[in-house]
């Protein structure tokens, strides 16, 4: 395992739209490794692999459930050729930052639940239905392998206060 650079705009990477993985091989199984140290040191709870350089269709995810304890184990999802297959109607607003956009929040408006659609790190097929900050996760994860930052769809966009809270950076 090792720590990959996290790129930031104006990389031109993280506008590319990235490429279906098709290989399920040791250097995919490596890229996964290295990204989920690289999310957890950064810190984030999501990471997609155009942010460390690779413009292939994969992300991972890390987050712990609202209604978790805090030193409950964290849900782990590697998502490989991840598709929003659904959304809900209902929508939210909330603020998002970005490892590759440092220093800037934006509010966003995202739907409240999602339905997934990926293989697993072997390539087995799966779905994910999620709701709330784990379907938030997802869309802003997702967004990055079609070559969308947070910043195009947000409403508002700022310079977070020394003394705001700091986000989770997704």
């Amino acid at each position: 395992m090792a720590l990959r650079e996290i790129v930031t705009l104006p990389d031109p990477i993280l506008r590319r739209k990235a490429r279906i993985i098709t290989r399920f091989d040791a250097e995919l199984q490596s890229l996964i490794e290295d990204m989920i140290e690289t999310m957890r040191v950064a810190p984030g709870v999501g990471l997609a692999a155009p942010q460390v350089g690779v413009s292939d269709r994969l992300i991972v995810v890390e987050y712990l459930d609202d209604d978790e304890p805090e030193d409950a184990p964290k849900k782990l999802f590697v998502v490989v050729n991840p598709e929003i297959k659904e959304t809900s109607a209902e929508t939210e607003m909330g603020i998002e930052g970005c490892l590759s956009i440092p220093g800037l929040h934006g509010e966003v408006e995202r739907a409240l639940a999602v339905t997934v659609k990926g293989q697993t790190r072997r390539g087995q097929p799966f779905k994910i239905k999620a709701k709330g900050w784990l379907a938030r996760i997802f869309q802003h994860e997702i967004d990055h392998l079609n070559g969308v930052v947070f910043t195009d769809r947000a409403t508002k966009v700022w310079k977070p206060a020394p003394e705001e809270p700091v986000l989770d950076n997704v």
